[in-house]
């Protein structure tokens, strides 16, 4: 892979990749405290706490683009903070310390802590406002899928490059009200639907691996931030993802604005939306489809992170043991 000018670029070295695996560990161990126990704004600052101190000792000169807040009032990681020590390669930082607050207050599958980095200037400054998606894994046509085409379309393209029938292609959709009308197009293609109630990066990092996770495809509105993030994993890996920003109104047009974007129609292609040398980090809260969850037994903690880098084109999975409790901050 190589950077925007198109020169190899060695800006986010190995080791660096790495500890952003303990940055996602800490944040994932300190949710993982509060799992089941109804507290979502609880779970969330305490993986938020965890994030931003591990954050602070990377040798990086960060910057949040995608983060918790827009304004620097914001308690969580806002938009616009500086992260790390201020000496090292500049780095876009994008962060969800707590994907799926719901799904960790109830103990449910699918809860992570995920985070990206990339080069600076380089991963696209999203609004926290909602954004049309459609995503799919490696291996099809260029093109296969896009945003303008009815959802039959693109799944009938999709069996066809699969060289399946429509009904064996399953479509992840986020369950709510404003997807009635999509669910009841693709139930009449005789599809099978998986809905979820949240954890919409991992939704579309499903698409990657359909063997492990059992999804084809994912189309939808969801959260902008989480796109650019989830964009961030499909760049590592070869997938093909489109994304409209949602500007209903003259707010979210003035915020959206101010923040870079000039055109608010335009339609961003997954280099658009993450570019140059991106690493993701994602560690498991609860069980999931493709991530174990936090396990505490005895003096040992247990974790299981993915790692994608697109400089490299490496997945790499990270099962670890923690010996040393003090170190992720679990004091009662």
């Amino acid at each position: 892979m190589s950077d925007v000018a198109g020169k190899p670029s060695l800006l986010i070295e190995r080791v660096l990749t790495l500890e952003l695996v303990r940055v996602t560990e800490r944040a994932a161990v300190a949710a993982s405290r509060l799992r089941g126990r109804g507290k979502e704004k609880a779970a969330d600052q305490a993986a938020v706490d965890a994030m931003r101190r591990e954050l602070n000792t990377l040798p990086i000169d960060g910057t949040v683009v995608i983060g918790e807040g827009e304004r620097d009032e914001a308690p969580m990681l806002f938009i616009g903070e500086k992260v790390g020590t201020g000496s090292g390669p500049k780095v876009d930082i994008a962060v969800d310390p707590l994907e799926g607050t719901t799904l960790c207050a109830k103990d449910m599958p699918g809860s992570i802590a995920v985070m990206a980095m990339a080069e600076g200037g380089t991963l696209l400054a999203a609004p926290d406002v909602y954004m049309s998606k459609i995503a799919v894994g490696p291996g099809y046509p260029a093109g296969i899928v896009d945003l303008d085409r009815s959802a039959t379309e693109n799944i009938t393209a999709l069996a066809s490059s699969k060289g399946v029938e429509v009904r064996d292609i399953t479509v992840l959709v986020m369950d709510r009200p404003r997807h009635d009308a999509l669910i009841a197009e693709i139930r009449s293609l005789g599809c099978g639907i998986r809905l979820i109630t949240d954890g919409d990066i991992m939704g579309v990092i499903y698409t990657t691996m359909p063997g492990e996770s059992g999804v084809d495809i994912y189309i939808g509105i969801g959260a902008a931030p989480e796109g650019v993030i989830a964009a961030g994993a499909l760049r590592c890996i070869g997938g093909q993802m489109q994304g409209r920003l949602i500007l209903d109104t003259d707010e979210k047009r003035e915020r959206a604005r101010k923040m870079g974007v000039a055109d608010p129609e335009k339609k961003y292609e997954l280099n658009e939306l993450a570019r140059g040398d991106v690493v993701v980090a994602a560690t498991g809260v609860t069980d999931g489809p493709l991530l174990k969850g936090v396990r505490f037994k005895g003096d040992t903690i247990e974790t299981e992170t993915l790692v994608w880098r697109s400089a490299t084109g490496t997945v790499r999975r990270i099962s670890a043991e923690h010996r040393n409790r003090d170190k992720f901050h679990l004091e009662a």
